[in-house]
């Protein structure tokens, strides 16, 4: 995630960010640009004052001269959104995140537009939980739109249109009716109990996971959408087995065996977890996930200047600055030199603190190939 700057006063400012902190002008996402814009009120309230509410038009204050005005998507009344509608929406329409039919009625950003079910409002803590996975949804979509991938919703590909689904579990607790995690033909289901950070912690725990955050989650989902659209519907799917395997293997069966058997011996040397070595499609998105956070965990090391120059070491071979745009990148090969030495030393910073391994995981060379393929994958390069 790249660093941003109010364009009144300079000032840094955040991708959650709602108001600069030292102007407090009002602040929004903009999807086209992929920036973060500082606006003033526009002409259904010009007596409003900057930091007022996300109603109403605004206009981007280096734009004062003249252009269109802007509207936030209306999940800004939620306090869970913080983008703008695309240029020249109106905002006008009724807000409706019951069904994907209604995100072409004009009121929902890019992101919201892909809602189908949202968590229950009226129940204590829900509006909390939802802001949560709101937050790491449009940090995936960040991601989406730098990489350029394709994003159809339900009203476009009645099909295969990318949803999300965020449901609470049955009020009888009974656990064999507990929402499932999990992605269906463009449908993604985030469980809402992941936004509740002592359940997800134990269900790391229970499960024996590295980690398991709200962000990986939908970036894991994803990476099946995708595999539907770049890799099976674009008549890629026998280059992808050729690094992944057999994709037509029974998946319930596999599963079964996994949970019931665990990883294979030596599954470190080939796979990036041990729920990759479940079956390919696994395999798949959970390179995919890996994928998408190594990118953006570099992009937030180019934003900030970063650089790594142990002086204990001899030769250069941990020598990096960080000067390159990891989304842009022609080669995998540029992003996973800086990698290695990036995890170094965030991983001994968390150490210091007492905290877990930021990335606690090896990129062997099997597991490296496979990164290469999705990079060769989402840049249209030649897979072979």
């Amino acid at each position: 995630m790249k660093l941003f700057v109010c364009q009144e006063c300079r000032q840094i400012v955040f991708f959650e960010n709602t108001f600069c902190g030292q102007c407090s002008r009002r602040l929004g996402f903009c999807s086209e640009s992929v920036n973060m814009l500082a606006l003033d009120p526009g002409g259904d309230d010009p007596a409003a004052p900057a930091s007022g509410p996300a109603a109403g038009d605004w206009l981007p204050v280096a734009g004062r001269e003249g252009g269109p005005p802007r509207f936030f998507c209306a999940n800004a009344g939620h306090n869970v959104c913080n983008w703008l509608l695309p240029e020249g929406s109106s905002g006008t329409g009724s807000p409706d995140n019951s069904s994907p039919e209604n995100s072409s009625t004009g009121t929902f950003c890019i992101a919201c537009r892909h809602n189908h079910v949202i968590p229950d409002l009226a129940k204590e803590g829900n509006q909390e939980r939802w802001a949560k996975l709101e937050q790491a949804k449009h940090r995936l979509f960040y991601s989406l739109l730098r990489l350029k991938l394709p994003l159809k919703t339900r009203a476009e590909d009645p099909q295969g249109g990318l949803v999300f689904n965020f449901p609470d579990d049955p009020p009888d607790g009974d656990p064999s009716q507990k929402v499932m995690t999990g992605h269906d033909e463009g449908v993604i289901t985030i469980a809402l109990r992941e936004a509740d950070d002592v359940e997800r912690e134990k269900m790391r725990v229970e499960m024996g996971e590295h980690y398991r955050t709200l962000l990986g989650h939908f970036r894991h989902e994803v990476g099946h959408y995708y595999w539907n659209v770049l890799v099976r519907d674009a008549g890629n799917a026998e280059a992808c087995r050729a690094v992944f395997g057999d994709d037509t293997q029974d998946y319930g069966a596999a599963l079964q065996t996994h949970y019931e058997n665990g990883p294979p011996a030596g599954w470190q040397d080939s796979y990036v977890s041990a729920y990759a070595t479940t079956h390919a499609w696994e395999d798949f998105a959970e390179t995919w996930a890996h994928y998408l956070h190594i990118v953006d965990t570099l992009e937030t090391a180019v934003s900030y200047g970063i650089a790594v120059d142990p002086s204990v070491v001899r030769d250069d071979s941990l020598t990096l600055h960080f000067e390159f745009d990891p989304y842009e990148a022609g080669s995998f090969d540029q992003i996973i030199q800086a990698w290695l030495p990036l995890t170094l030393a965030v991983n001994s910073l968390n150490r210091s603190m007492g905290q877990p391994d930021l990335y606690p995981f090896i990129i062997t060379p099997a597991i490296a190939n496979k990164l290469h393929f999705i990079h060769r994958l989402v840049h249209h390069l030649p897979l072979s």
